[in-house]
């Protein structure tokens, strides 16, 4: 909570910093970068960096954050900083480099607003970046605690036992680990961090759902080729797809994620677009693995069928659970030769579907899709706390924006 003293000063000066809070998170990571050049390797995904959705995140980050402190000190935005803490303990994100960011941070807000950083302001403003990171630090500090694992040890060898070529621009990796080490059980939903040594030399982490159950040998992801559609295509996607093959190791993270399958015994009702399947396909293959009896729903939107990743997978598993049904939606206008329910032209429309009574629902995909599917539900009364959603990349902070 904001001292009585920063409060006002916070309050009065948050509409000066919100408008330039862009400029200043593009100026934080330049500065930053420069003095510490080091955390371009293995820690920031210098895609986002390139195209200023990261800095933009930042900017969202801190700005929800602040406006909660102001507008509702009782009622932080528990969801963002969830989801930060466990994306940034996949990256094993330490303590101290709280402190780097902070003396960036604040040189950026000064750099920016020149003379309009008196003392006061810049005091009221560094407790809001600590209050937040605190709150990070101390999440972060027991996931780590719950995995057995410092921050220095959430990286870990695998090879590759398998690759395959699954749909249109998606390829599935299976990882064998590499030593005697127990491998540590994912809960169903989570993401593993892979890292990979790029070209240049430098490491970039990107974030991938683990699409399988574990049997205590293997971990099973699926990457999505990334097409630029006029900017560069995504260069870690590419390198995983052309140049890793069978026989070739990773660095793989220890398994984390929030947005985890609550089997509670009502029905769940999965809600996905594209490669957003894959924390379903995960969350389905461990309800199989332990024998589920749960009625399950996929609905799952795509451009055709033909790129609707892990299907083959899926439809085998669902097949194992009785009562379970899949629903498609193509762009293409086409049919469906999988075993669904219903197969319809165009975008999700759940207008006229019919979806089981006290049902909990699990949305993944982009964040206008993901939007658009948690309003329809709202207005058919499902309640807000029945409703989850993965978020991946650097939206993490837009999913709390309504």
């Amino acid at each position: 909570m904001l001292s009585d003293k920063a409060r006002p000063i916070v309050e009065a000066t948050l509409p000066v910093v919100g408008d330039h809070i862009e400029e200043i998170a593009n100026r934080f990571y330049a500065h930053m970068f420069a003095e510490h050049p080091e955390l371009l390797d293995g820690m920031f995904n210098r895609g986002n960096q390139a195209e200023g959705s990261q800095p933009k995140a930042l900017a969202g980050s801190v700005a929800v954050f602040a406006t909660a402190l102001v507008n509702s000190p009782q009622q932080l935005p528990e969801r963002l900083l969830t989801r930060v803490a466990h994306k940034h303990a996949s990256l094993g994100i330490r303590p101290d480099q709280y402190q780097i960011v902070r003396d960036n941070l604040m040189w950026a807000i000064a750099d920016v607003l020149g003379d309009a950083v008196t003392a006061e302001v810049a005091a009221a403003w560094d407790e809001v970046y600590w209050l937040m990171a605190y709150a990070l630090i101390n999440q972060e500090r027991g996931l780590y605690s719950a995995r057995g694992v410092t921050a220095e040890r959430v990286w870990r060898q695998w090879r590759v036992a398998e690759k395959v070529q699954d749909a249109d621009d998606v390829v599935l990796f299976v990882m064998r680990r590499v030593d005697d080490r127990p491998v540590r059980t994912s809960l169903p939903g989570q993401y593993v961090s892979v890292l990979v040594t790029m070209p240049d030399g430098l490491r970039q982490p990107r974030q991938f759902s683990l699409t399988r159950a574990d049997d205590g040998e293997h971990r099973y992801f699926a990457v999505k080729r990334v097409h630029g559609g006029g900017k560069p295509d995504g260069e870690v996607s590419t390198l995983l797809h052309d140049r890793i093959q069978v026989g070739d190791e990773l660095t793989l993270s220890v398994p984390y994620g929030d947005v985890v399958l609550d089997d509670g015994g009502r029905p769940v009702v999965f809600v996905s677009a594209g490669i957003g399947v894959t924390p379903m396909a995960g969350m389905i293959s461990h309800l199989v693995a332990a024998g589920s009896r749960l009625q399950i729903t996929l609905l799952h939107a795509d451009a055709t069928e033909r790129a609707f990743p892990l299907r083959r997978q899926l439809v085998d598993d669902l097949a194992r659970m009785p009562g379970s049904s899949l629903h498609v939606w193509y762009e293409d206008g086409g049919g469906s030769e999988l075993p669904v329910v219903g197969a319809y032209p165009g975008m999700m429309d759940l207008s006229r579907l019919e979806l089981p009574e006290g049902a909990l629902y699990y949305l993944c995909g982009p964040i206008a899709f993901m939007k658009t599917v948690r309003d329809a539900l709202l207005d058919r009364g499902v309640s807000v706390r029945d409703i989850q959603y993965e978020v991946f990349g650097p939206d993490l902070w837009q999913a709390d924006i309504d």
